[in-house]
């Protein structure tokens, strides 16, 4: 037996989704998420057997945990109209006046204003920052208020989790490497975003974006999921949808993502590759914004949902 499965961690160790019967089963002696995808089809016939026994140890889904802690997470930026359409929006509420007048001026011709596009580079390789892995919040678990920023926002980000080493990788070999599949969010702070975009050399990574992600408690497996180019997903704030995408046509695939990420350095089980944010879901690209005590619900079809409430009496912490 060889089983697709959605997979979750608890304190009392691993939980699968058994459809036929819609319950949560908790597999024995499992508690390793990232080593249970990495050993393939042992695990995965025990799971089976486990989910086919009528007597199996049901578990409570809702008692589950952060699925493992990563061991590092590399975000990239993959959508064209992601890049122009946040772009424009970080120029309209960030830059000065003047310019957003420019840019509204030209672009009542019909045209994207030059600098919006993505650079050159962003066509020839694929593009990601090194995220911050040891602040990662788990589903439930409430977001703080960053002290640095007044535009807090999400970014609805579709995950994978490698299960083994990647050096100089082939796209083959790389995707080879490629376990399950997760929601994140990649919290972003949009006024400092913006400030960076102006005056600093390494681009957003300073303070706009390390200091928060969220990883969603469903993990599926790779073949279970399918196509990631061809998943849907959206946000709802306090029940309200805000928007929804999709991941068709991204700049580059995943083996090369995974590729250009493993040259000259060594990838492992346990890393986290976001694919980048859904066109059109995120705060910014629909000028929309979130604030204390509101909560916000990412949603991808076929894994689930990733939830945090942002509190204003919430302290910098991490599930992990």
């Amino acid at each position: 037996m060889f089983v697709s499965m959605k997979l979750r961690r608890t304190a009392a160790g691993l939980i699968a989704h058994d459809p036929e019967r819609d319950r949560w089963v908790l597999l024995p002696d499992e508690h390793d998420l990232v080593a249970f995808l990495a050993e393939g089809a042992p695990a995965r016939t025990r799971a089976a057997v486990a989910l086919a026994d009528p007597d199996a140890t049901e578990a409570d889904p809702a008692t589950a945990v952060l699925p493992f802690a990563p061991r590092s997470i590399r975000a990239f930026m993959l959508w064209e109209s992601h890049v122009i359409a946040s772009s424009r929006m970080l120029v309209k509420h960030f830059f000065p006046a003047a310019i957003w007048r420019i840019v509204r001026t030209f672009e009542k011709t019909g045209r994207t204003f030059p600098k919006l596009k993505p650079s050159k580079g962003f066509y020839e390789h694929p593009t990601f920052y090194v995220a911050n892995h040891t602040m990662v919040l788990a589903d439930g678990q409430d977001m703080w208020m960053p002290a640095h920023t007044k535009a807090l926002d999400f970014e609805l980000e579709l995950a994978c989790v490698l299960t083994k080493p990647l050096v100089d990788a082939t796209p083959e070999e790389a995707l080879d490497a490629v376990g399950g599949w997760m929601v994140l969010n990649d919290w972003s702070a949009r006024d400092v975003q913006a400030d960076d975009a102006r005056h600093n050399v390494f681009g957003p990574v300073i303070k706009a974006k390390t200091f928060a992600n969220s990883i969603g408690c469903d993990v599926v497996t790779a073949d279970a999921f399918g196509d990631w180019t061809a998943a849907t997903g959206r946000v709802r704030v306090d029940g309200e949808q805000w928007c929804e995408g999709a991941t068709a046509g991204p700049a580059h695939d995943l083996g090369a993502m995974l590729a250009y990420a493993s040259r000259g350095e060594r990838l492992d089980a346990g890393d986290v590759i976001s694919t980048g944010t859904m066109p059109g879901c995120c705060g910014l690209e629909i000028e929309r914004w979130i604030a204390p005590g509101q909560t916000v619900e990412l949603e991808i079809d076929g894994i689930g949902t990733l939830t945090n409430r942002v509190s204003a009496d919430a302290v910098p912490a991490t599930a992990i």
